[in-house]
Order: C-alpha cells, then sequence, then structure tokens
C-alpha cells in the first residue's frame, strides 16, 4: 500500500496555546478587580477607563473570545490535523487567523476601556472590530473544511462534528445580532429595536454559550478524552443522538432570558419548553464523557490531565442541569436578575471551558515539545486550588441569590414591602461578595501556578515546528450507501451534506422564532403616548450605553407584585419600540430605572452620580466624576437623529435641522434646576471664577455630559401614565 510522508504544523497551535495563557491572566485578572470592585467601590474612582461598567464587557470578552477562544483555536489545529491526517490546507490562513483573532482582542481591549461598545452582552464590539472578527472567523472556516476536503481518513470523526457545527452556527448568530447602521467609526445602532432586539440578542447571547463555549468544548472533550485515558468513546451512537439532539434544540432556548418580560408569550414558552428538552442530550453528552473513563480511574487518581477533565464533564453537567431548570418560570422568577446567574455561569465557565483548557494544555504541552511535565506536584496544586476556588466563588453567590430574591419578594401584613430600600438587599449580600472575590484570587493563583509550570516545560522541551506523519493515501469510494453501511456511516464521509444538514437543523428555531416577531406588527404593539427621545436624551442615552450603566440597572419592570410595589407600572412592549438597542439589563446589582424619571430631583441624580454614597449610604456603586466636568461632543448629534430615522424613528426634518436649539433649551432648564440647589450653586460659581482668574476656558453646566444622562433618566418611563391599562392595574395586587 501507498504511504505518503507529509507535516503536521505544531507552530499554529504552539501559538495559540501562548495566546491563550497570556490572555487567560489578564481576563481573569480584569475579572478579580471586578470582584473586589464590589467590596471596594472607591477602588478605581476618577479613572473612567477602570469603572466598573467599562471593565465588565472587557472581562467577559477577555475570557470569552481570547482565553477560550484560543483555547478552541489551538485544540481545533491540534486534533483536526490528526483526526484528518493532513496538514491545514493554508498555512496563511492558519496565521491570518491567528494574527487576526489577536488583533480582535487587542482592538477590543483599547476599544472598552474608551467606552466604546453597543451594549449588547457577549457582543460588545463596534460595527468596524464585527466586521473584522468575521474576516478572521470565516477565514478559519474556510481552512477547515478545505482541510476536511483533503483529508487522508474516510469518514470524519465526532469531534468535526461539533467542529463544523459550531462554525456554522457561529457565522449565523454573528451576522444576524450585528446588524447596524454606523453613525461614525466607532459607533453604531442597532437596526432591531425593544423587544425584537432583546430577541435577537438573546437568541445570539444564549447560543453564543452554546455554539462558543459549548459545542466546541464537546468536540475538544471528544478528542482529548479517549486520547489521554487511552481509551475509545463509550457510546458511538450516543455521541450521534448527542450532536443533532444538541444543534437542533439549543437554538430555540435562547427566549427563557427573556420570561416575564415584555416578549411575547408565545415566543418564552417555546424557550421553555426547548430549554428543559435540552437536558437530555446535554447529560447524554456528560454521560459519553465520564464513562469513557470507565476502567481507568486508577490512572484518574494519578494523571493530573484526567482530574481536569472529571471536573470539567461534571462542571458541564451541572451548568446544563441548572440551564433547564432556571428556564421553568417558577424557578426563573426566582433567579433571574440575581447573582445565583452569575453564579451558573461561572460554573460553566471556570469549571467546564477553563478546567478543560488546562486539562487540554497540560496534555498538548509535554507532546509538542516531546518532554515530560515539569512537575506533576504543581500540576495538582493547580487542580486543588481551581477546584477550591470554582466552590468558594460559587457557593457564596448561591446564597445570595437567593438572598436577594427572598428579600425583594417579603411584605409586611399591612402590604408594604419589608425591605423598601434596594439597598438593604446588596448591604446583606457584601460577605457573600467578599468570598467571591477569594474563591476568584485562589483559582487565578491556581492559573498562575499552571502556566508557570507549562513554561518551565517548554523551556525544557525540543522545538519541533512541523512534525513528520505518514498515511495512506483517501481511496475514494461510492458516493452511494455502500452494502450494510448505515445512513449516519454514509454521512460522515460526506463533509458537505453533514454541514447542509446542521446549518438546516439551527436554522429552524431561529426562523420559526425570530421571524414572526420581527414581521409581524401585531406581536409588537404600539402606545400613541410613546415618542423619540429628544436630542439631548439620545445623547445622554448613550453616555448610559458607554459608561455600562445596564450591567448594574435593569430596565424591564416584570409583572410581579413584589416589583410594581416597588418600581411602578410593569413595561409594556410598545415602550421600547425607538429603542436601539434595547437595555433590559440581566443582573440587578442596583434597582431597576425603567420609571425612574421624574422619581429624583435633577440635583439628586447631579449628587448621585458625583458621590453616590452622599445619596444613597452603604452604595457600592462607583462614582462618575468625569461626567460632570466633561464637555458633551453634540458632533454627531445631528447624525445619530438621521440614522434613527432610517431605522424607522419618526424625527421630522425640522427637528433634525433645530436639534442644538432644542437641546440648548432643554439642556438649560435643567441647569436651572440645579441652580436651585444652593451648595451646587455655590461650588459652580467658584468654579466659574477660579476658571476666570486662570484664565481657561469653562463649559457651562448645560454644555455637560452629565446634563444629558439626567435628561435621559428623568425621560425614563415617563411615556405612559400609571393608569394606561386598566385592565392590567389588577396586576399590582396579584403574586405569582
Amino acid at each position: 500500500m501507498e504511504i505518503e510522508q507529509f507535516y503536521y504544523d505544531n507552530k499554529i497551535v504552539k501559538k495559540f496555546l501562548y495566546a491563550t495563557m497570556f490572555w487567560g491572566l489578564i481576563g481573569m485578572g480584569v475579572g478579580l478587580l471586578l470582584a473586589f470592585l464590589f467590596i471596594f467601590p472607591q477602588l478605581t474612582d476618577g479613572i473612567s477607563w477602570l469603572s466598573f461598567g467599562r471593565l465588565r464587557p472587557l472581562h467577559t470578552n477577555a475570557v470569552v473570545f481570547a482565553f477560550v477562544g484560543n483555547a478552541i483555536f489551538a485544540g481545533v489545529y491540534h486534533s483536526l490535523q490528526r483526526l484528518l491526517k493532513a496538514r491545514m490546507a493554508s498555512d496563511f490562513l492558519s496565521n491570518f487567523n491567528f494574527w487576526g483573532w489577536q488583533l480582535v482582542i487587542l482592538a477590543a481591549a483599547i476599544t472598552l476601556p474608551l467606552g466604546f461598545t453597543s451594549s449588547k452582552e457577549y457582543a460588545e464590539l463596534e460595527w468596524p472590530i464585527d466586521i473584522l472578527l468575521a474576516l478572521v472567523w470565516l477565514a478559519f472556516g474556510a481552512n477547515m473544511i478545505a482541510t476536511i476536503l483533503k483529508r487522508r481518513t474516510r469518514h470524519l470523526y465526532v469531534a468535526i462534528w461539533f467542529y463544523l457545527g459550531t462554525f456554522v452556527t457561529v457565522t449565523v448568530l454573528h451576522i444576524f445580532n450585528n446588524i447596524e447602521l454606523p453613525v461614525s467609526f466607532m459607533k453604531s445602532y442597532s437596526v432591531y429595536a425593544g423587544v425584537q432586539d432583546a430577541l435577537v440578542q438573546w437568541w445570539y447571547g444564549h447560543n453564543a454559550v452554546a455554539f462558543f463555549l459549548t459545542t466546541p468544548f464537546l468536540g475538544l472533550m471528544y478528542y482529548y478524552v479517549p486520547k489521554a485515558a487511552n481509551r475509545p468513546v463509550y457510546s458511538y451512537r450516543l455521541s450521534i443522538v448527542h450532536f443533532w439532539s444538541l444543534i437542533f434544540i439549543y437554538i430555540w432556548a435562547g427566549p427563557h432570558h427573556l420570561l416575564y418580560t415584555a416578549l411575547p408569550e408565545w415566543a418564552q414558552n417555546l424557550g421553555v419548553a426547548f430549554s428543559v428538552m435540552l437536558l437530555a442530550p446535554s447529560w447524554g453528552g456528560m454521560i459519553n464523557g465520564l464513562l469513557t473513563l470507565r476502567g481507568a480511574w486508577d490512572k484518574v487518581r494519578v494523571d493530573p490531565v484526567l482530574k481536569f477533565f472529571v471536573v470539567a464533564i461534571t462542571g458541564y453537567g451541572m451548568a446544563t442541569f441548572e440551564g433547564p431548570l432556571l428556564s421553568l418560570k417558577t424557578v426563573n422568577a426566582i433567579g433571574h436578575y440575581t447573582d445565583w446567574i452569575i453564579a451558573h455561569v461561572h460554573v460553566g465557565a471556570l469549571a467546564w471551558n477553563g478546567f478543560l483548557t488546562f486539562g487540554m494544555i497540560y496534555y498538548l504541552v509535554p507532546r509538542l515539545f516531546k518532554t515530560k511535565l515539569y512537575s506533576t506536584k504543581l500540576a495538582n496544586t493547580h487542580f486543588w486550588l481551581g477546584t477550591l476556588g470554582i466552590i468558594l466563588y460559587a457557593i457564596p453567590l448561591y446564597v445570595a441569590g437567593f438572598t436577594q430574591a427572598s428579600m425583594w419578594n417579603q411584605f409586611n401584613p399591612d402590604g408594604t414591602l419589608v425591605y423598601g430600600n434596594f439597598l438593604e438587599t446588596v448591604t446583606q449580600i457584601i460577605p457573600m461578595y467578599a468570598m467571591r472575590a477569594a474563591g476568584g484570587s485562589l483559582y487565578l493563583l491556581g492559573a498562575i501556578i499552571g502556566i508557570y509550570n507549562a513554561i518551565i516545560t517548554i523551556r525544557k522541551g525540543v522545538k519541533l515546528e512541523d512534525e513528520l506523519a505518514t498515511a495512506p493515501p483517501l481511496v475514494r469510494v461510492s458516493k452511494r450507501k455502500l452494502s450494510g453501511e448505515t445512513f449516519h456511516g454514509w454521512l460522515e464521509r460526506k463533509p458537505v451534506q453533514l454541514t447542509i444538514l446542521a446549518t438546516i437543523a439551527i436554522l429552524i428555531g431561529g426562523i420559526v422564532q425570530i421571524v414572526p416577531t420581527l414581521m409581524v406588527k401585531s406581536n409588537i404593539p404600539t402606545i400613541a403616548s410613546v415618542n423619540p427621545y429628544t436630542p439631548l436624551e439620545l445623547e445622554g442615552r448613550d453616555i448610559y450605553i458607554r459608561e455600562g450603566c445596564v450591567s448594574c440597572h435593569s430596565q424591564m419592570i416584570r409583572p410581579f407584585r413584589s416589583e410594581v410595589e416597588r418600581y411602578g407600572e410593569y413595561s409594556k412592549a410598545g415602550e421600547y419600540v425607538y429603542d436601539h438597542p434595547f437595555l433590559w439589563g440581566s443582573k440587578r446589582t442596583g434597582p431597576d430605572l425603567h420609571r425612574i424619571g421624574g422619581k429624583y430631583s435633577d440635583s439628586w441624580h447631579f449628587n448621585h452620580m458625583y458621590d453616590p454614597q452622599s445619596t444613597s449610604p452603604g452604595s457600592i456603586m462607583p462614582a462618575y466624576q468625569w461626567l460632570i466636568t466633561d464637555e458633551l461632543d453634540r458632533s454627531h448629534t445631528e447624525t445619530k437623529m438621521k440614522v434613527m430615522v432610517k431605522l424607522g424613528v419618526p424625527y421630522s426634518e425640522q427637528e433634525i435641522a433645530n436639534a442644538f436649539e432644542h437641546m440648548d433649551a432643554q439642556a438649560s432648564k435643567i441647569e436651572e434646576n440645579l441652580y436651585q440647589d444652593p451648595s451646587f450653586k455655590e461650588s459652580y460659581e467658584a468654579d466659574k471664577r477660579a476658571a476666570a482668574v486662570k484664565g481657561e476656558d469653562f463649559v457651562e453646566m448645560k454644555n455637560r455630559e452629565i446634563v444629558a444622562l439626567i435628561a435621559y433618566l428623568q425621560r425614563l418611563g415617563t411615556d405612559i401614565s400609571i393608569d394606561f391599562d386598566q385592565d392590567n392595574q389588577q396586576s399590582k395586587n396579584e403574586t405569582l
């Protein structure tokens, strides 16, 4: 039999491994800083680019795209070549993938702290970076598919099914969620509004977790667990059921993030139904992974690689049990907006993604550098520190979540809220936040030890960039099914047909859920009294987005007695028709703001942003003092309004032409209101005199960013009166 010689490209695998370790420390370090900001909110006061609202999306992007993303590419480039017995089709595309991905990460690391964000969770990057990310991702997919087509093996192993499913689904999700109209080089507005934007975003957001943080890692699990254990996958049939049921069902589950919101009820119920069904394929995959280790438990006790894999798969099982549980409406009513969700997410991130990545690093580094691991003892230390860190991180947040939900919903005998002041629920869980920070510190310490162990191993290894391999060439067989061949066996040697079927499977759910919401206007009823934002309010809203306020404050009052009593009338779908993007939020570190308009004076908002503790003793909100001094940039106001017109917002030509006059009039009124505060008047006049003495330019208060933000906050929830819908007033007296 003819044998061909070729070389595996180890260079690209090593590059992605180095990037994984580097960005992992950065992402985890930022996360730990955020954890400490809950305990010491003044830690970064006065530094805009280190404020919580700007660092939070940096942390998620650094962990998801930088740490996990680079790990995915490292594992795929290594395993794919060996499964296909072929070098990657194009070294150029491999390197374009690597350097392009690092450029995306670097761009995110620069722009997010500067406040350039779309505010959409896991998709915060602005439009030029979105385009670059799409090009890099397509290059990766083209290289993978071209390599599959030139393979020397007949059948595609299960790991490759997951890689293909990941590629096509992430492509669809990224494109459709990031359709936006640019205003300037680093500013855009989503083409979707309100309820529609929320549905598309969480269709993306949930499935970014599913198809970027889960399916590629399942592919890596199916390759590296059997390799490390030196045992075959437990069940081939179960892997088939796992793959097809998972990719079909997962795509429907996004609406469970929007239960009890203004999303149409039918969409919510679809999300619940398919989320519950997800338990079966998810646990099927977990069982397949764990039972692959049957008979190898003696090895698990001594091999740190397998220890990391066991905890990773267990973490996957825990997270995928919680997901369906949290999608049940009665459970979701308790967990949503609380720290339970943060615990849930981090069990998946720290255990499933983190530990599988570290296990893969410990497996790959000695083999790529033809040496032994520097220290098994250090690897075991890393394992136990990381495991303890996960436990110490998650359990306090579960307690915090239940504490929040309980306190938010307690009533006195006379029908008033026991904890009417939201801050009472915040101060109660500060000790849990301290324990979370301790757990995160242990996890990061373990990661530092693990990366040190890997670096020392690399230094004492051999530099082998092109690894010699041999394999017989692929003998092409009939396109038809062979005698005794199953349909799936035939499909496994037909990558094009397999990819097409996978694409159809993931598109069905998206089409059924999203198209009716976008196309059928009756799904989003309008309200005549709801008007577009004024030019000043529009600018204030963009400042709200820039500062990441949505990370801590929701703008969605659910139809629960406790929420209506605390915040006001529950939110209606028609109130959001001009919101590009939506700002419903997913976590309440602070109170909901949808009915904040008119609740406090302009001076209160001014003082609250300058020093939150002065108006809310015990608050853990950071100060935003730069908003008080910075001048509002009006250079793009007219362009923003014109873009909004293209998106269906009914600004007239006259309103756009007179935008600055309207802004001055509204800002002057707010300035006048602020002037009624004697302390403000005294301080403001003193600043004006000091500027005159120094010969410096003085920015009138009406032209500062804080005034625009106040205008936006005072507008929230004021488009409808409390008795807007008499038929729904009974909701104030109802409980779940």
